[in-house]
């Protein structure tokens, strides 16, 4: 999730340099919402169609490990794409990476998922949102310090700097991944139980629990091998799977839209509006980053005794009041020379921009990848989490081809558009999403109107296994068999 949060924040960091806009022939609100949009696309692209068969065939860490490769690349293409031939080398560099974190990106919360133990799932997952803000954090203070030393660094390296640190991330990730255990019900569901055991060892306290929980994996996938194909169609024909990926759908979306999609990309943009100083704008976005470390860990503390719904809800407000504040504030006060605000108005519509990250971080920003990467069957976990964590580059796509034209029309009253949304996104949470919290993967079923697997996986098992003798011609109890197994 560093990976995805330096590569989300590095358009908006390199927006600031006269030296980028130069470069690319000073490209309009059209171009910049194309630029952006290119990432998108391509995540989509791999995030509906390579990123599960990958992850199932291959393996999550291979998954993480292949859309590292690709972001290394795309970030020499786009660092050193010649001058002269417009936009195009870059628009493709961004295209490149957004498929590399397509193939990653969906892998994180399965790997993650998979492994932690039910009771501390969603503090582990919190995490999994704090690193983006650790990948925003270092591309905006690396950028800051481009930005303040512009007049030592060559010719366009105030901008080529930020972009070529992208690769340090992903070569940190290559060089640990496979140090890190293969998730044990991957191994599982390719008949590989010792390797799943010796996984389950470095994560669990007793064999009693290990044994306990690749007999539970066992069972589930029993029901599921004879039940689902592992393929993409249970997902739109079985009700109770087809339920969950449309609300997944809903929240994955809705967590673009809150305005943090825009916020990421184009607070250059926005900063703008109140300050001329683009060493100000580049500090403000350096100081965002580093609160957002501080206000995701108090995930950690609210998703596992508050809940996935009420955090979520919470949020939802919390930003909808963020959002009409600071756009009442900028509309209610005068505007002075070059369209700036005094210091004091803008000091505070940028305490209502952290305060809006102190909402979404902890909630929008980290629950919806907890509530995604839990609430899927595993035989069909892999393309669910891959297609649902895509509709926020579906929703990232929308707003922010449409934001920089709204900003440059309206202003800060875009912030209004965002509050609506809020309140209905708080809406949807409280009406329409289940409580997931300490509950089991391979008993999530039946929460949403399906089947337990664990009990029916035993069901079929027992069934199977009524006439399986020992050596001796004795009868094996379900027990048995999962030993043996």
């Amino acid at each position: 999730m560093v990976l995805y949060g330096y590569d989300a924040s590095v358009f908006n960091a390199v927006q600031g340099s006269d030296n980028w806009k130069n470069y690319w022939g000073n490209p309009n609100s059209n171009l910049l919402g194309t630029i952006n949009t290119a990432y998108t696309c391509g995540g989509i692209a791999a995030g509906w169609f390579f990123s599960a068969p990958i992850s199932d065939r291959f393996g999550r860490r291979m998954s993480i490990t292949i859309g590292c490769i690709l972001v290394i690349a795309s970030t020499f293409i786009q660092a050193f794409a010649p001058e002269g031939h417009g936009v195009g080398g870059f628009l493709a560099g961004r295209t490149i990476i957004g498929f590399g974190q397509g193939i990653a990106l969906p892998a994180g919360p399965v790997y993650i998922g998979e492994l932690a133990p039910a009771d501390i799932r969603g503090k582990i997952m919190s995490f999994w949102q704090m690193f983006y803000s650790v990948g925003s954090f270092l591309a905006f203070w690396i950028n800051y310090a481009c930005t303040k030393n512009k007049e030592k660094l060559s010719h366009d390296w105030d901008w080529r700097m930020v972009v070529i640190f992208q690769v340090m991330v992903p070569i940190i990730i290559i060089s640990l991944i496979w140090f890190c255990p293969e998730t044990p019900r991957w191994f599982i569901q390719k008949g590989r139980i010792e390797e799943a055991k010796a996984a389950l060892r470095r994560v669990r306290d007793t064999e009693e629990e290990i044994e306990e929980e690749v007999a539970q994996v066992q069972q589930a996938l029993q029901f599921e091998r004879e039940t689902l194909d592992g393929s993409y169609l249970p997902l739109w024909k079985d009700k109770s799977l087809r339920k969950r990926l449309l609300l997944a759908f809903v929240i994955n979306f809705g967590q673009q839209v809150t305005g943090q999609g825009s916020l990421n990309s184009y607070s250059t943009l926005i900063y703008k509006k109140v300050f001329k100083s683009n060493s100000t704008i580049q500090l403000i976005n350096a100081l965002n980053g580093t609160f957002g470390i501080l206000f995701t860990l108090t995930a950690t503390f609210t998703v596992d005794s508050w809940g996935r719904r009420m955090v979520l809800f919470i949020g939802a407000i919390g930003m909808a009041l963020c959002m009409v504040i600071s756009a009442s504030v900028y509309v209610a006060t005068p505007t002075y020379a070059e369209d700036s605000k005094s210091t004091e108005v803008g000091a505070g519509i940028v305490v209502m921009m952290f305060m809006f990250a102190f909402f979404y971080k902890p909630s929008w920003g980290a629950v919806v990848w907890i509530w995604t990467g839990e609430v899927f069957s595993m035989n069909v976990r892999a393309q669910a989490v891959g297609m649902s964590s895509q509709m926020q580059n579906v929703g990232n796509l929308i707003v922010n081809q449409i934001f920089p034209l709204i900003l440059e029309k309206i202003g800060f009253k875009a912030m209004y558009m965002f509050a609506g949304i809020n309140v209905v996104l708080a809406a949807f949470t409280w009406f329409f999403l289940p409580e997931t919290k300490n509950i089991r993967l391979e008993e999530m079923d039946a929460l949403f109107g399906g089947v337990n697997h664990i009990e029916k996986g035993a069901t079929l098992v027992e069934g199977h296994s009524a006439h399986i003798t020992d050596e001796k011609g004795q009868d094996l109890t379900i027990e048995e068999v999962n030993r043996k197994v």
